[in-house]
């Protein structure tokens, strides 16, 4: 199957390109290589797969490289993701992630694609108290500049099914960590300044719950989305109930680090800041028979060791991420 896959030099997308190639798909690579996009995630990948240096908010270049590939699927990965950086400024996220999804699905509706593959986030529900979970069928209720641009682009997605027939199926998946991600997330964030033994910043008093899926789980999820998905349904992707508070995280992440909690320092907390996002995923396991391999405790003993053996390639960020830090944590 031809693939092409928008956003497939970033955290979630190379594992995604990585996992299609060896399931014996064709693969091709949109991406703008924005800060977040590195093509050292696909090194282990040269010349299995095509790339193209495409901004999605830019149709023309987007509309000759989707009819030159001519993919039987599409999967939308691109997008501004870190909601810090979009409440510092939205104006890219509103470019990139109703603008640039836009573009994909008004190019994708005339070309016979087989699927399209929104990708969307848990964030767009909104935040849960306590208890409860959220459902494909739950309201839309986005409370940060990030969701809002998200929820925005998951709507056309159902437009342009609702309106143009094209085979649209929506995903929101939960917070995905892993190897490779850029440390301007949570887990990335708490490893690095740990090695550094630096104050590790935590919003508010760190009671904020979250629930935490391996990006190889997501990338797997995917593939069986692609195979047996079914055109105008939305798919949760979640980890069967592995919530933790923040601060849980960070104290599992120094205990595996050997590191004191001592190093924990407590910041302004976000604004806007969702209380709690669960996801229920009976929908992906009864319809796609479909359930997460990696626990919370493997998971995160697998990155925190991944980015202790290759902080190599963190270094090369460390300039961009020591500017956004001062501003992020005050």
């Amino acid at each position: 199957m031809r693939i092409l896959i928008t956003g497939g030099a970033g955290f979630m997308g190379s594992e995604l390109v990585r996992q299609a190639i060896s399931k014996g798909h064709e693969v091709a690579v949109l991406d703008k290589l924005t800060y977040a996009g590195d093509l050292e995630r696909l090194q282990d990948l040269k010349g299995k797969y095509k790339f193209h240096k495409v901004d999605v908010t830019n149709f023309q270049e987007v509309s000759d490289t989707v009819l030159k590939e001519r993919p039987d699927v599409i999967i939308h990965m691109a997008a501004e993701t870190h909601v810090d950086r979009s409440i510092l400024d939205s104006a890219s996220f509103i470019d990139t992630n109703v603008k640039g999804t836009r573009n994909m699905l008004e190019i994708s509706k005339d070309i016979g694609i087989k699927k399209f593959i929104n990708m969307s986030t848990d964030e767009v529900y909104g935040a849960l108290g306590k208890n409860g979970h959220f459902y494909e069928t739950s309201p839309l209720d986005p409370n940060s500049p990030y969701s809002a641009s998200k929820a925005a682009a998951d709507m056309l997605g159902k437009a342009y099914f609702k309106t143009y027939d094209l085979p649209v199926i929506t995903i929101r998946a939960a917070n995905n960590y892993g190897p490779w991600q850029y440390p301007e997330k949570l887990v990335p964030v708490i490893i690095l300044k740990a090695h550094m033994n630096e104050p590790l910043p935590v919003y508010g008093k760190g009671t904020n719950v979250r629930e935490w899926l391996y990006v190889s789980d997501f990338a797997e999820a995917m593939l069986e989305v692609v195979a047996k998905g079914e055109p105008g349904e939305v798919y949760n992707i979640g980890s069967d109930g592995q919530e933790r508070q923040n601060i849980e995280t960070v104290k599992t992440i120094l205990k595996l680090m050997n590191k004191p909690e001592s190093l924990i320092s407590y910041v302004t907390d976000r604004l806007g800041h969702d209380f709690r996002y669960s996801i229920n995923m009976d929908k992906i396991k009864t319809k796609l028979n479909w359930k997460p391999k990696v626990s919370f405790e493997e998971g995160m003993k697998k990155t925190v060791d991944w980015y202790l053996d290759n902080m190599t390639w963190v270094d090369t960020k460390l300039a961009d991420l020591k500017e956004y830090w001062k501003k992020a944590y005050k």
